[in-house]
Parts: structure tokens; C-alpha cells; sequence
């Protein structure tokens, strides 16, 4: 049996594994696909109105389009939810092709088999989530940045349209790639050809209401600037606790002064992101390569975007894999110990949620102790690769060191 199908035998079987257990696992790991996802997209469909057009949405307007898609399938299946996942691993495998090859090169096997332990590290919340459609996306969209930069950016930008995560990448591309008018222009094109279809179906007024709903939340529980809030409910300290938010659908904390926290964590966003996306600017001036600084510009905006949100869902995992994959295929040496701690957080997300889920919400010491775990460990990973980015050298200094470094 070729290596090549081995590792298709090897998604396959993933796959259906992680698939299944959503359907075994305690706390509804694909909840969303079936309580929220299937009566948007059938409200849609049926002419009921259209969240984003016709009322604020907590996503971009292209994110009722996978759920839409997933009714294609339903006829043949017979269920929203093995629909939803089914298109999932479809898009999985059309990236995992394009990342796949002919499975000859070494490092194109290590990125693919990576990918699939991180998918079954992280378990069915991966598959089960709109982020698990944009990931392979993105996926497809890094392994084409430097020969076809404009596909590579539409897709991007089309993704960050659904959730906006994606936008680190096209923001980390910007910086390191050569050909930025092709990532501007794909970009443009993209976002004005979806703000010109919401304003002619009515939405004009909702565009940007996904912005509004982000920066007005309170502080979800698995977010790591909630920690001290839920170790004050695990603690049972007067006015902490963990409640429920009916408006958002997710679960919050509450605690002592923690409004000026909740104000306080868009500006330290932005400032985090602005402070990357500026060290990998002198980089780029001083002439770093494309395979130097993309990995890990776009993992330290990545990580960044996760570390100071105030918002934090298990899914957001999945953010992690098109960076580690493309540092993978182009360095394995250089990236297999932060691929393996990245995998690390992964598999303690999955010990969080949904396993020990009920320890969250009702806080009880070992389900907070990993949580607080998984979230230290995110913090060493981006902090590592902000590190890694001061470290990055132009070719010509390289060249210069090489010698001395050699004597």
C-alpha cells in the first residue's frame, strides 16, 4: 500500500471517527449544527427572513452559506447534522488533496498526518462548527498564496466573511508576500461584491452588525481573561459566577470590576494585533522571505486574536492548523515543537469540551484546572512565536552569520 494511500485511509477513518463521536460524547459537541445553524439556513430557505439582511447577526453574512449548502445533502442522508458534517469532510478532502500531492515529498506527508491528529486531538467540536467549514479553506488558500496570490486571497477573504478569523492570515499574507496588490485586490473585490448584495437585498444597515455584537460581549468562560472570574466561582467568592447569556447563546462570567475588564479587552486586541502586525512589517522591510515570516506571523496573530479576546470557544482551536501546516510542509524541523504544543492544546480542549464540560459551568476544580492549562499553554504558544518573529532574519543577514556560525 502506497504512503499516499495510507494517509487517505487514514482521513477516512479520522473522519468518521471524530463524526461519530460527536454523536457519543456528553454536551451536544454539534449542538450548534442542529439548534442553530439547521433553523437559520431553513428560515432562509423558506423565505422567513435572513439573519444578517434582515436582523443583526453574530456572524458575517457569509456564514449562512455553508449551512445553506448542507441542505443539498439532507435528501440523501436524511438528517441536517450527518449533513453538515458530511459537507465538512468533503471540503476537508478537496484541501487535504491540494496539501496531499502526490505524497511523495516528506514534508507534505508530515503536514497531512499532523492535520489529522490535530482534528481527532480536538474532536467532533472541529467538524461541528462553522469554523471547521472555513479551516480547509484557508488551508487550501495558504498552499496557494505564492503561486496564485489572487485565488489566494478570495478564498481568504470569502472565509473571513463567514467567521472573521481568517483575516489574521490575509493581514500576515499582506505583510509577507511579495504580489500585495493581488492580496488587496482579491480582498476588495470580494468584500465589495458581498456588502453590495446585503445592501441590495436590504441589509445595508445590518452589514456590520456582526462588529457591534462582537464588541458589546461580556467575557465567555473558556476565554483566558475569564480565569480569574472563574476561579472566584470555583472559589465560591461573593459575586462571582458563571451564567448563562440567552442573547449570544454562550456562557459568561461575572465577577468584581470586571466591566472595566470587558472594556478594556477590544483596545488590548487591537494594540496586541497592531503590535505583531507591526514587527512583521520591519521584518518584511528588511527583507525576510515569504517561507521566514508567514508561518509565524500569521500563528502569532492567530494566537494573539485567541489569547486577548474576550470570546472563547473550543472551536477557535481550529485557527491554529492552517499556520502549523504550512510551517510543517516548509520546515518540519524548525516547526514540529510548536505544532506539538499547539496539539497538546488541542487534546486538553477536548478534556474541557465537551467531556468535562458540566466542571465549566458549575465550576469544579479539575475542569478548571485544565482549562486554565490549555489557556497557559496558549499564552507560551503565542508569546513563542512573537519571540520567534523578533528572531527572524532577511537573507542577507543569514548569509553573513552563516560563516561565524560554522567556525
Amino acid at each position: 500500500m502506497s504512503r499516499r494511500t495510507v494517509l487517505w485511509v487514514a482521513f477516512v477513518v479520522v473522519h468518521l471517527g471524530v463524526a461519530w463521536l460527536g454523536f457519543l460524547m456528553p454536551n451536544e459537541p454539534m449542538g450548534d449544527v442542529y439548534r442553530v445553524y439547521e433553523p437559520w439556513s431553513t428560515q432562509a430557505l423558506n423565505g422567513g427572513g435572513i439573519v444578517g439582511i434582515d436582523e443583526t447577526w453574530v456572524y458575517p453574512q457569509l456564514a449562512l452559506t455553508p449551512m445553506v449548502l448542507a441542505h443539498a445533502f439532507v435528501p440523501f442522508v436524511g438528517s441536517y447534522t450527518v449533513a453538515w458534517v458530511l459537507l465538512v469532510m468533503l471540503v476537508d478532502a478537496v484541501a487535504f488533496a491540494l496539501l496531499v500531492g502526490r505524497g511523495h515529498a516528506a514534508g507534505r506527508t508530515v503536514a497531512a498526518w499532523y492535520w489529522l491528529a490535530y482534528i481527532a486531538a480536538l474532536g467532533p467540536v472541529g467538524l461541528y462548527r462553522l469554523d471547521g467549514f472555513t479551516v480547509p479553506v484557508a488551508i487550501a488558500a495558504c498552499l496557494w498564496l505564492v503561486g496564485r496570490p489572487w485565488l489566494a486571497s478570495i478564498l481568504l477573504a470569502a472565509v473571513t466573511w463567514m467567521k472573521v478569523w481568517p483575516a489574521a492570515l490575509l493581514a500576515a499574507a499582506l505583510v509577507a508576500l511579495r504580489r500585495r496588490g493581488a492580496v488587496i485586490g482579491g480582498a476588495v473585490a470580494v468584500s465589495a461584491v458581498t456588502l453590495a448584495a446585503v445592501w441590495a437585498a436590504g441589509g445595508g444597515a445590518n452589514a456590520f452588525g456582526f462588529i457591534g455584537d462582537q464588541t458589546t460581549r461580556g467575557l465567555q468562560v473558556e476565554a483566558p481573561v475569564a480565569a480569574p472570574y472563574l476561579w472566584g466561582a470555583l472559589l465560591r467568592l461573593d459575586g462571582f459566577s458563571v451564567y448563562y447569556s440567552y442573547d449570544l447563546l454562550t456562557f459568561q462570567v461575572t465577577g468584581t470590576q470586571i466591566d472595566p475588564v470587558i472594556a478594556a479587552m477590544t483596545p488590548l486586541l487591537v494594540l496586541a494585533m497592531a503590535a505583531v502586525a507591526v514587527l512583521g512589517v520591519v521584518k518584511a522591510w528588511r527583507g525576510a522571505t515569504f517561507h521566514a515570516l508567514f508561518p509565524v506571523l500569521s500563528l502569532a496573530l492567530v494566537t494573539g486574536f485567541i489569547v486577548f479576546n474576550k470570546v472563547g470557544s473550543p472551536q477557535y482551536l481550529c485557527w491554529l492548523i492552517p499556520s502549523l501546516v504550512l510551517g510543517l510542509l516548509l520546515d518540519r524541523s524548525a516547526w514540529i515543537a510548536p505544532a506539538t504544543l499547539a496539539l497538546a492544546a488541542a487534546l486538553l480542549t477536548q478534556f474541557v469540551y465537551p467531556v468535562l464540560y458540566m466542571g465549566i459551568l458549575v465550576p469544579e476544580p479539575l475542569a478548571v484546572s485544565l482549562l486554565t492549562a490549555r489557556n497557559l499553554v496558549l499564552i507560551a504558544l503565542f508569546a513563542w512565536m512573537v519571540a520567534r518573529l523578533a528572531r527572524v532574519r532577511s537573507p542577507r543577514h543569514t548569509a553573513l552569520a552563516a560563516p561565524r556560525a560554522v567556525a
